[in-house]
């Protein structure tokens, strides 16, 4: 009985990576709002009713092609991180920032699904919550590292900033002072920004070696989140 589950559940993994992988071709040839279940059943030549046991809705389908994601790109930023060691938290920094960037230049349709246009008729379940926070989760540790071992410089938030601050504190990182995690926000922000820049289109004919241009630009937003390059 036992070796007959183990089969079904082989069968179901294999059956489930399909579906995502054919999903993923759908995405990048028509977007996530043209996303069909049974454009996607058709294609693995199933029938509607046995795909919708494995992912009741689009939505369901769209929400583990997210997590996916979140999670990939996650664990790109994790390995940069720890790949670059002990150094100094700016060069751990821009290392993230680096992998972020080549994520989503190998995986341009998965980044667009989570920070591109919002899919019409798609909430995103709070399931989805872990996943997305992975990188903001190792910015906000290194920038705790560079507190607690170095300090780093602190710029301070206008007054009529001051309340939004002390929450952004107490909601993201308690143990941080909150004009540094305002700034944090800022430059993790931004670094979407400069990604979503290249990789849409908006670099052409303005940059032309990106990967130098991203360093330089990856190194200053550590500069504004008060990391100090040794």
């Amino acid at each position: 009985m036992s070796t007959a589950k183990g089969v079904r559940a082989r069968a179901r993994i294999e059956v489930t990576a399909a579906i995502k992988d054919e999903a993923r071709r759908q995405l990048a040839a028509d977007g996530a709002s043209k996303l069909s279940l049974r454009a996607v059943a058709r294609e693995l030549g199933m029938v509607s009713s046995a795909l919708y046991r494995y992912f009741p809705s689009r939505d369901d389908l769209l929400t583990a092609l997210i997590i996916d994601a979140y999670d990939s790109l996650g664990e790109a930023a994790e390995a940069a991180h720890a790949e670059a060691g002990d150094v100094a938290p700016a060069r751990r920094w821009v290392a993230v920032c680096e992998a972020v960037r080549g994520w989503a230049l190998a995986h341009p349709h998965e980044y667009a699904l989570i920070y591109g246009s919002p899919v019409p008729g798609y909430t995103a379940p709070e399931t989805t919550i872990p996943p997305a926070a992975r990188v903001g989760v190792l910015f906000i540790g290194i920038v705790r590292d560079a507190y607690q071992r170095r300090g780093v410089a602190r710029t301070p938030v206008p007054a009529e900033l001051e309340p939004e601050a002390r929450r952004m504190a107490a909601d993201l990182a308690p143990d941080l002072p909150p004009e540094a995690v305002v700034a944090l926000v800022a430059a993790w922000s931004q670094l979407y920004g400069l990604v979503g820049f290249e990789l849409f289109g908006q670099f052409n004919r303005v940059v032309e070696d990106r990967a130098a241009f991203f360093r330089h630009a990856a190194a200053r937003l550590a500069d504004g989140v008060g990391l100090v390059f040794p």
